[in-house]
């Protein structure tokens, strides 16, 4: 079976290091790292994912590359009448992933656009970066497609407001336990990840 053009690129983002130059990769993220928080970009740097995730070429879909920290959290330490076997400083993890803050972040940025999806790009010691797929819901030919009109308030649909705030995108599904993982016996963390954790109790 002859395999498509997207099916080699999704190989070669698989293993990144393994399918692209070290020069050509840390060129990259020092350009990355030089541009400004919120770049707008005209092509998304990884086509099969967009297109996966609803990117159409077409006018009112914007695509911005964005940067956030990364690694987990640290927390101050107090000294003072404390048991020490609770004074947790490093390993602590936040709620939301990181890919879920760069999505809401950038619907702060842009509140006039919606957050459609998200997909990674690249990584160097101190950043992720990440390319938010944004859409403009007012936008003629947003609300004339069959696809992304769904999420236009013209025709009718006010629930898509705050995508990104609200976890509705792919990856805050994923961080929410709404997205089946794969593998064998793998169930839905459902109705919630609370829930989840007290059902033993």
């Amino acid at each position: 079976m002859t395999k498509g053009l997207y099916h080699h690129v999704r190989a070669t983002w698989q293993q990144p290091k393994d399918a692209l130059p070290h020069m050509y990769r840390q060129t990259r993220m020092a350009q990355w790292r030089r541009a400004p928080v919120f770049d707008r970009v005209e092509k998304p740097t990884r086509i099969d994912a967009a297109r996966r995730l609803g990117y159409k070429a077409k006018q009112g879909v914007v695509v911005v590359r964005t940067r956030v920290r990364r690694g987990g959290l640290r927390k101050g330490k107090v000294h003072m009448k404390r048991k020490p076997s609770k004074a947790g400083v490093r390993k602590i993890t936040m709620g939301k992933n990181i890919q879920r803050i760069a999505e809401e972040r950038c619907a702060r940025h842009y509140p006039n656009l919606e957050v459609l999806n998200s997909y990674w790009v690249g990584q160097d010691g101190k950043h992720k970066y990440y390319e938010v797929i944004l859409i403009d819901t007012h936008h003629p030919a947003i609300i004339a497609d069959k696809q992304l009109g769904v999420f236009s308030q013209a025709n009718g649909h006010n629930s898509h407001r705050g995508r990104a705030a609200r976890g509705l995108t792919s990856a805050g599904k994923r961080g929410r336990g709404l997205v089946r993982s794969k593998g064998k016996g793998a169930e839905k963390l459902r109705p919630s990840l609370k829930a989840n954790l007290n059902r033993g109790k």
